[in-house]
């Protein structure tokens, strides 16, 4: 018979899934920030690869609370969310619109980590977990801020340059 699974048992499927995603992110950010053509774009995807090493840190943590090892499982979500990344970099490398994918794309992971640290938030309010709570907030308000910054940047540098570059 299989075993009853819980909460608890999701909040920790759920955490091996967004460990994994960060630490592929972790590997993803340095080939992002060396595809971008604009420089406040480069910069944007250095200052996430530092951010996402004290979020995988604080993961850890939580792991640490639920007396668990630290351990990723694979997330479907996150790479296909990186291989469309890799795709643009390769499709559109050298072309106008090459910073705008870079950066949808960048928006597409930070999106799907607001929805993982939102959920794992909220779980670890109802089961307790008081110190994974504000880690699991911090972290989130980190990827909304990416996220927002990222949003800034397209629309007042990035898209507008793609779009003078193909009307050239």
């Amino acid at each position: 018979m299989a075993k009853i699974k819980k909460l608890e048992d999701l909040f920790h499927d759920t955490l091996k899934d967004v460990y994994f995603a960060e630490k592929r992110i972790l590997t993803s950010l340095p080939k992002m920030a060396k595809a971008a053509q604009h420089a406040d774009l480069k910069a944007a995807f250095e200052k996430h690869l530092g951010e996402t090493e004290g979020q995988i840190d604080r993961l850890e943590q939580v792991f640490a609370e639920i007396e668990q090892k630290p351990h990723g499982k694979t997330c479907d979500a996150i790479v296909g969310i990186t291989k469309e990344g890799q795709e643009i970099m390769d499709e559109y490398k050298g072309m106008p619109a090459h910073d705008a994918g870079l950066l949808a794309a960048a928006q597409a992971v930070e999106h799907y980590e607001m929805t993982r640290y939102g959920t794992l938030r909220t779980w670890a309010e109802e089961l307790g977990y008081s110190k994974s709570v504000t880690l699991l907030q911090q972290t989130l308000d980190e990827e909304r801020a990416t996220d927002a910054a990222l949003t800034k940047l397209a629309k007042s540098v990035i898209n507008l340059d793609a779009e003078k570059d193909e009307a050239a």
